[in-house]
Order: C-alpha cells, then sequence, then structure tokens
C-alpha cells in the first residue's frame, strides 16, 4: 500500500474511495491529520493531508516525525509527497510538473530525527540522493505512459516558512544549485528514510520564486489557486497510473 501526503492544492484525493478513516497515535504526537484509507482504480492507498484537512497547520508547525510515523504505523510501502512549490529557474514555469531529484536544506529548528533523546545511540544515515530512485522512475515512467509532461531532475530549496522568500535569498538560492523552492520538502524526506520508507516528490510550480518574471515585484496570489487546480488534475492521473505501473511490476 503507498501512501500519499498531500500539501497546498492537495488537501484531499478526489479519486480516492476512502473506506476508513483512521486517527493514529504516534510516540510523538498526533500527526497533521486522520489518515483516509481507499483505493485509487482499484489499488489500496492512504492518505494524508500534510496542513491538516482544513489547511490549517503552518510549514514550521507540521509535526513531521509524527505524520512519517503514523504511516510507518500504517504499513505504507512508499511515499509520495505533493508540494507546491516557487520555480528559480528560469525554465520552470506555474503550471509545471516537477520531479525532484535533490534537496538543499534550509530549514531550522525543525524535529528532524528519530535519533535523538535520553538512550538513543547515535546514527548517521546516508543521504546522498534523499529521493528513492526506484519510486522516482516509476512516477517517471508513469507520467510517460499517461502522457503528462513532467520536469526530470530539479533541486529543492526547502525553507523555514511560513513567510516567502526575499529576492535576494532567491538569488542565493540559486546560486547555490537551487532549481525550486518550498517549505515542506524537510525534514519528510530524512525521516522516511530513517524508517526505510522509499520517498519521492512531485511538485507543482505555483509561481515564480520572488524577484522572477511576473514575481519581480512581488507574488500573484490571485493566478494560483487555477495554477494548482489544473496541475492537480494531471497529478491525480499520474499517481494512478504508478500504482498501475507498481501492481504490474510485482505480477
Amino acid at each position: 500500500m503507498f501512501a500519499v501526503i498531500g500539501g497546498s492544492g492537495l488537501s484531499q484525493l478526489e479519486n480516492l474511495n476512502v473506506t476508513r478513516r483512521e486517527i493514529i497515535r504516534t510516540p510523538y504526537g498526533d500527526p497533521s491529520s486522520a489518515v483516509l484509507f481507499g483505493d485509487m482504480a482499484g489499488y489500496p492507498v492512504a492518505f494524508l493531508a500534510r496542513h491538516g484537512h482544513a489547511h490549517t497547520i503552518p510549514p514550521h508547525e507540521i509535526n513531521y516525525r509524527a505524520n512519517i510515523k503514523a504511516l510507518s504505523q500504517a504499513g505504507v510501502s512508499g511515499i509520495v509527497s505533493v508540494a507546491s512549490v516557487g520555480s528559480i529557474h528560469h525554465g520552470l514555469t506555474p503550471g509545471d510538473i516537477v520531479i525532484p531529484h535533490q534537496i538543499i536544506d534550509y530549514t531550522w529548528g525543525r524535529k528532524s530525527t528519530y535519533f535523538e533523546g535520553r538512550g538513543a545511540t547515535v546514527k548517521h544515515v546516508d543521504f546522498t540522493e534523499p529521493y528513492d530512485k526506484k519510486l522516482r522512475c516509476r512516477l517517471l515512467e508513469a507520467a510517460h505512459a499517461a502522457g503528462i509532461r513532467v520536469r526530470d531532475f530539479a533541486v529543492y530549496a526547502a525553507t523555514q516558512g511560513p513567510r516567502l522568500e526575499t529576492a535576494a535569498e532567491i538569488d542565493r538560492f540559486e546560486k547555490d544549485g537551487a532549481n525550486v523552492v518550498g517549505m515542506t520538502g524537510m525534514p519528510e524526506a530524512i525521516l522516511a528514510r530513517e524508517l526505510d520508507i522509499p520517498y519521492a516528490a512531485i511538485n507543482v510550480v505555483a509561481n515564480y520564486a520572488a524577484g522572477r518574471a511576473d514575481s519581480r515585484d512581488g507574488i500573484r496570489f490571485e493566478l494560483t489557486p487555477d495554477i494548482l487546480r489544473e496541475s492537480m488534475k494531471q497529478i491525480r492521473t499520474l499517481i494512478e497510473k504508478a500504482l498501475e505501473h507498481d501492481s504490474q511490476s510485482r505480477s
């Protein structure tokens, strides 16, 4: 069973046939929302709303450890994270769908490991490739099979939020090698790695980042809902196709 974590623009999976709803308690507190279990096109799926079903939890206050642990306790075999991002790279435009391959973490103060606390042993986890290669490949193949254009390879800059970035910060991220910017990619990815859960991300470009193109003098929020609405339709189709591909590869 795969899990989908939905962010801005995807607080619910409209094509998920929900069969049960479960509040999963964890040693790290409660997750952002109840986990919805059901099926998409006949394939089992678990869904968790990252910001809560009413979108009330800001990025820096999300209990990432509880979210990932809850999905682990539910027995998921992989996690697909969906989130909106801002475009830093000139070749990425609003509405584009991106499958990132690398992360630069600019967040601070977030609980980002399970290996801490009294009695815990020190454990270093390899994070050279932050996204699971096989799961990324599955998403890319599913997009191709569904005729959905996606951008392969992008470096995701994870920022603290909830404020958006300054134009100077975006300039810095670009010099560091980042292509898109978001607020929730970390510590989700490393927590999933610590629990040995394959994890990959699908990003939707919601707007140009600060100081870029039509965001040169400020972000135009009024355009974002329509952009996300159209792109999320494609993402739902992409996820269905990835589930189908996973089932075929196991048969």
